[in-house]
């Protein structure tokens, strides 16, 4: 049973995680202009100890929101762009025999670092794909059968483009499912795409610092699940993929997996936002990224043109919210 005899301890820790994402997201925008709500969800993410699909359209900034988030971050980063012909040894690491010493050594792929950019995932094979599940699950890796445990914080960040799909292998669901969130970009403003050409002028490169260390991402992710969420609204998380299930137009219902992540991230919102407790604004707030990508609609719906957004939304009216008296 959680204890919550010191509720004034629990405030300054929020206060503490509050600050430090506020330093981090504003270091990531100093690149990322005009997208708070991507900024924001990717570091949600990461302090979730999560893995984030990032899928929009070329040129939008997906690979610089990744390495963005990771150069603010005194962490190792890795970066692997998926082809066809990349194997699964160039993702995970390879045994390669020494001649001087008579053994195998291993050299590590790209996965051995703390944040690591996958470049087009859907553009590899099924194989070369799956080579990720392993690590994203269970944060290790297994070659030759050894099994190698990977650092934290470890996230994968993958980008793919939703509306180009010749020599692209989709994801299943067993992949997407390994992703807590997946969003988008989006094109900017006015304003803001002003400013990305100040920023581009060609005369000077911006360079980012880190501005939290791995220790800090630990830390904060440690009181994520310290966060108090009231027993009504567990019920009401619980109610909402009950009634995903139950809905005609919803084939592939929202899991029990899906819901205690759902809640993580709501306790992560309610961090960042200086709060030591969870409302139901912070579950609704990121549902659709946490649970669009693992839901699937009926042909009659997709007939319809009916998108997992717009039948999340449906789905998040027809349950009540619950109230300070419920």
């Amino acid at each position: 049973m959680r204890n919550h005899t010191a509720p004034q301890t629990h405030a300054a820790d929020a206060e503490t995680f509050r600050q430090t994402f506020e330093r981090i997201t504003a270091n990531v925008e100093r690149v990322i202009r005009g997208k708070p709500d991507a900024v924001g969800l990717s570091l949600l993410c990461l302090l979730c100890d999560g893995h984030l699909l990032i899928e929009d359209v070329p040129g939008v900034g997906k690979t610089s929101l990744a390495k963005s988030l990771a150069a603010s971050i005194d962490a190792p980063f890795g970066r692997i762009q998926f082809t066809p012909d990349v194997l699964p040894s160039d993702v995970i690491g390879v045994n390669v025999w020494d001649e001087r010493e008579r053994t195998f050594e291993f050299r590590p792929g790209a996965l051995f670092s703390s944040i690591v950019l996958v470049d087009e995932i859907n553009r590899a094979s099924p194989k070369t794909q799956a080579a990720l599940l392993e690590a994203m699950q269970e944060r290790q890796v297994t070659t030759d059968r050894t099994t190698r445990p990977l650092g934290r914080p470890f996230m994968v960040i993958a980008t793919q483009n939703p509306i180009e799909h010749e020599g692209t292998y989709p994801l299943p669901e067993s992949q997407l499912d390994r992703f807590l969130m997946r969003i988008s970009v989006g094109y900017p403003d006015a304003d803001s795409a002003v400013e990305v050409l100040d920023l581009h002028d060609g005369t000077t490169e911006l360079t980012l610092e880190p501005v939290a260390a791995a220790g800090e991402i630990l830390a904060m992710t440690r009181t994520v699940t310290e966060v108090h969420v009231a027993p009504v609204l567990r019920r009401y998380i619980v109610a909402v993929a009950d009634a995903s299930r139950r809905r005609g137009t919803i084939t592939l219902g929202i899991s029990p997996r899906a819901t205690l992540d759902l809640q993580r991230v709501a306790q992560a919102r309610a961090l960042a936002a200086g709060r030591n407790y969870v409302v139901p604004d912070d579950v609704k707030a990121v549902a659709e990224p946490v649970l669009g990508h693992r839901i699937r609609l009926s042909p009659d719906a997709q007939l319809q043109g009916l998108t997992p957004q717009t039948a999340l939304r449906d789905v998040f009216d027809a349950v009540a919210v619950p109230t300070a008296a419920g």
